[in-house]
């Protein structure tokens, strides 16, 4: 697998958050995963709530909870061993999370409106947190 590769597949499912999903829908959940030992697991409580997460490796997991409006979530996550936890309460919400290696670890916590966050991480060993309250809020991470 190339670089470009790994780097794209990740990437691809925070494009959701871009808006691929239909706004009329009510709250959806895709899960795809490929390798061994991945583990997803979620909570949506509220309307029109979007959660994507897209892992391919082994012993990856992601833990996303969303209780409120229209917030939306996409995890992207190729190598092993990585974590991902994503916590939503509040309307319009925004988190996506890209990693690609080993052993990365993003936790993410938004609670108010219109919110946003962005995580890259790439190569191994990397911690990234956030935690967003109010309106507003942008944060961008990126670890290579």
């Amino acid at each position: 697998m190339t670089f470009t590769t790994r780097l794209l597949a990740p990437l691809a499912s925070v494009a959701i958050l871009l808006g691929a999903l239909p706004a009329s829908a009510g709250s959806v959940v895709i899960v795809e995963q490929y390798g061994r030992a991945n583990d997803a697991a979620g909570h949506q409580a509220g309307h029109r709530n979007r959660m994507r997460v897209y892992q391919d490796g082994w012993t990856n997991s992601t833990f996303i909870s969303q209780d409120g409006f229209r917030n939306r979530t996409a995890v992207g996550q190729t190598g092993h061993a990585n974590g991902a936890t994503v916590t939503q309460s509040g309307r319009c919400n925004l988190a996506g999370i890209a990693q690609m290696g080993g052993h990365n670890d993003a936790d993410v916590s938004q609670s108010g409106r219109c919110n946003a966050v962005g995580v890259i991480q790439i190569g191994g060993g990397h911690s990234a947190s956030t935690t967003q309250r109010g309106s507003g809020n942008v944060a961008v991470i990126v670890q290579d």
